[in-house]
């Protein structure tokens, strides 16, 4: 697997930590599970950790040297991918892999570019798309430029591409994207982390909403804020951002902080830093519901996990939410950027906990259904299979 810049060791969070993060952390670990030999390839964004580490999960990572040896947003992180890319070609001239996996566009252009010569077939999965992103973010994009013309020749060249949606999928086919080539696999949930049974972290009286989300414009937390005006029972838990101890010197969430301020709501806005994704059951546990009200979304990895949780969740009705939450069953959806609508939502779940009951059971059983890493792995062990054997036929056959 390559992921430039989300690595499965980060701590979540972070500008450029969240999802992905988890996604190749969990993928990994139970490809690695199911016997095969699974190693992350990452840029170093630190000189302390060694070359090769072994996560406890089974999986290796390996720490590429491209570009400083320090935290770049991944949005500076193209003029490093030469050297990424070089570094993989080397690496695979004496220990090729059968199958590549790309994750993120700039992955998978390393990807190709090292495995180009070698006969290597890879995978591509995008978690975000430029196109969906200039189409919610328009001027604000900050994509480097190279963008808009790498990503649809990766998503052309690979061997299959992987979408987590269906919404995906039809933006793929737009890109060229061959439905021969794509397939759909959606993120997963750790079932044995993320439950309805399990310590709950304390709270007091108040009704809780939970926000799981980087604090980013596009993960819609103005929205919630102003939202959370017209809930003056109910207090917000955000979690997300640095750490805990460098939230006082971060400039966002001192922007964000200003806007709970200007709201009236900041003695009931609590801000929690980025938190281990090991503690973040017990907060959903604790929590009478999550929000999560992206402009746009690919997949969206917190609803399902809420879900599993046994929490009901309100989301947008954006990318890969139209596909794991089934409105008025598991959660409600919202249209985007719109504070009123939130506002009921989160009221008939706050103040209706029959209801909440109700769709926190039929979550649960939805997650367990569909969202498993064992199943999961099991989809994207098929595409990597299919991949391989196609690399495998002799050209006279292939083209017979």
């Amino acid at each position: 697997m390559v992921s430039e810049h989300a690595s499965p060791l980060a701590v979540l969070g972070g500008e450029d930590a969240g999802g992905q993060n988890v996604y190749v952390a969990a993928l990994a670990g139970a490809l690695a599970e199911r016997g095969h030999e699974v190693t992350v390839f990452t840029r170093r964004d630190s000189p302390d950790p060694p070359p090769s580490v072994r996560a406890p999960a089974g999986f290796t990572v390996e720490h590429v040297d491209a570009g400083p040896p320090q935290p770049v947003s991944k949005d500076a992180l193209m003029p490093h991918m030469r050297a990424f890319a070089e570094h993989l070609t080397r690496r695979w001239l004496t220990e090729p892999p059968d199958v590549v996996h790309g994750h993120f566009w700039m992955s998978g252009w390393a990807a190709l570019t090292g495995a180009q010569q070698l006969g290597i077939p890879v995978v591509q999965t995008f978690h975000a798309l430029g196109v969906v992103k200039r189409r919610h973010q328009g001027g604000a994009d900050t994509s480097p430029p190279e963008r808009h013309r790498l990503e649809p020749l990766v998503a052309r060249r690979a061997q299959a591409v992987i979408a987590t949606c269906t919404c995906e999928a039809e933006d793929l086919y737009a890109l060229g994207v061959h439905p021969s080539r794509l397939e759909i696999v959606p993120c997963g949930v750790d079932l044995r982390m993320f439950r309805p049974d399990g310590p709950a972290a304390g709270r007091g009286g108040r009704p809780r909403v939970l926000s799981v989300s980087r604090l980013v414009r596009r993960k819609g937390l103005d929205t919630v804020l102003e939202a959370m005006a017209s809930l003056p029972e109910a207090e917000l838990l955000v979690a997300g951002g640095p750490a805990r101890r460098d939230l006082d010197r971060d400039p966002e969430v001192a922007r964000w902080r200003a806007v709970a301020e200007r709201h009236g709501i900041a003695d009931r806005v609590e801000f929690l830093g980025g938190v281990p994704h090991e503690d973040v059951p017990a907060l959903m546990r604790s929590a009478d519901v999550v929000v999560g009200v992206p402009w746009y979304e690919p997949f969206g990895m917190v609803p399902v996990e809420a879900m599993a949780c046994g929490t009901p969740v309100v989301a947008s009705a954006v990318g890969g939410h139209l596909d794991t939450v089934v409105d008025g069953v598991t959660g409600l959806l919202v249209p985007p950027r719109d504070p009123r609508a939130l506002t009921a939502a989160l009221q008939r779940v706050l103040n209706d906990p029959a209801r909440r009951r109700t769709m926190g059971d039929a979550a649960v059983r939805r997650a367990r259904a569909l969202y498993s890493w064992e199943r999961v792995a099991a989809g994207t062990e098929a595409v990597h299979a299919k991949v391989a054997a196609r690399a495998t036929v002799p050209m006279g056959e292939a083209s017979s």
